[in-house]
């Protein structure tokens, strides 16, 4: 090899250094400036993830934290709205009376936090439930700031409910609560066992229709068998005065159905407590007159007494009875429903119905379903519609 060719491959390979070394820089130049962004990406990446994550919890309900007091889930009302509502519900407020006592059933007494129950107006069920006692008691015209001040996480509310609006505008789940037969009353119940959203209350709720619908079954497979001119026309009577009963389209209507009657003022529409003449209950002359809600013991005296309630067939043949309350009153919108359908089917009538042990089964449903053992004298109390000791 010359020295011409050696010189110049001596300038190729230091030109080649050089380029190496120049591009070496630019590359870890580049590299660097990366790695700086990557790491402000990153950054911004957390809270992204953040957002995400947000984002997520409101499609899916969840979240990466074990704090679970934000997730949520939706849930469906009788109105048929979908409600979103906590994932854990542990704070309930009910402004519909009879519903209160579905939550006792469903084993949330002690999440109930504003209730329209009092001592005075419901005492069966403060001495089988006392967790009402640490409820705040709500008047029936009760005032929003007042609910809201027990800080519910749903407040559960019958449909005609003026105030549903409003307090869903404030930022508190409502739940619609409502029901007029058998069956949507057995919804009804499935959907708040799914609100309270615990395995207890919705197998609860699950073990409740099934009872329910066993004694329908066992009743109208005998009631059905009565030709409908032969049933004994009952009505149902609220209070004296104003002369109130309750008329057809409703639960009342279905569970004198149920146990072989006809309800004297199905003609009366609007529903319950419908103001009456006596010259209209005259005419509807009933063979059987239940007492209930306003009309007790006394109001019974007043009627057997009466000349004008002398000439109902119902009065001359002695069939004035009192409807058994309970922690609520058996015949209206409440759980002892169940137990209503068998004393009225015993009560209508009864030589038809002689197996049914009505005491027994009274029992039975408060052990059952409010984990409270009743006493002798406890059950003939709550059969004569009387407060406890």
């Amino acid at each position: 090899m010359n020295n011409r060719t050696i010189v110049i491959l001596s300038a190729a390979m230091l030109l080649v250094l050089f380029l190496s070394g120049c591009i070496g820089e630019k590359i870890s130049s580049t590299t660097h400036d990366n790695t700086v962004n990557v790491s402000t990406s990153n950054d911004n990446m957390e809270n992204t993830a953040n957002v995400s994550t947000s984002n997520d919890n409101n499609v899916e309900n969840t979240t990466t934290s074990n704090d679970k007091s934000g997730e949520t889930r939706i849930v469906n009302d009788s109105a048929g709205r979908q409600v979103q509502v906590p994932l854990k519900v542990e704070r309930v407020a009910d402004t519909w009376m009879g519903h209160n006592e579905v939550l006792a059933m469903l084993g949330a007494d002690d999440r109930i936090v504003a209730t329209m129950f009092s001592l005075k107006t419901r005492p069966w069920a403060y001495k089988v439930c006392p967790a009402y006692y640490n409820a705040v008691t709500l008047s029936p015209t009760y005032d929003v700031e007042a609910l809201l001040a027990t800080k519910p996480d749903v407040v559960f509310m019958p449909s005609r409910d003026k105030n549903i609006e409003k307090v869903s505008n404030l930022g508190v789940p409502v739940v619609e609560v409502n029901f007029t037969d058998f069956d949507s009353m057995k919804k009804c119940f499935s959907d708040t066992a799914n609100v309270l959203g615990d395995e207890e209350a919705l197998e609860r709720s699950q073990k409740y229709n099934a009872y329910l619908d066993s004694k329908l079954e066992s009743v109208r497979n005998i009631s059905s068998k009565i030709p409908y001119k032969e049933r004994p026309k009952v009505l149902h009577l609220v209070s004296l005065s104003p002369l109130c009963v309750d008329g057809g389209g409703n639960i009342i209507s279905d569970w004198i159905e149920a146990a072989g009657g006809v309800n004297a003022a199905e003609e009366v529409k609007g529903g319950i407590m419908q103001e009456v003449s006596m010259e209209q209950v005259l005419k509807w002359n009933p063979d059987v007159i239940i007492l209930s809600v306003n009309a007790k013991s006394e109001e019974k005296e007043q009627i057997m007494n009466s000349e004008s309630w002398k000439k109902v067939k119902a009065v001359k043949n002695n069939r004035v009875y009192l409807n058994p309350e309970g922690a609520f009153i058996w015949s209206r919108a409440g759980a002892e429903e169940a137990l209503q359908i068998q004393w009225a089917a015993k009560t209508i009538n009864p030589d038809m119905f002689q197996s049914i042990d009505i005491n027994n089964e009274t029992k039975w449903f408060y052990k059952t379903f409010f984990d409270y053992e009743l006493t002798d004298e406890d059950v003939q109390k709550i059969l004569n519609a009387q407060a406890p000791d």
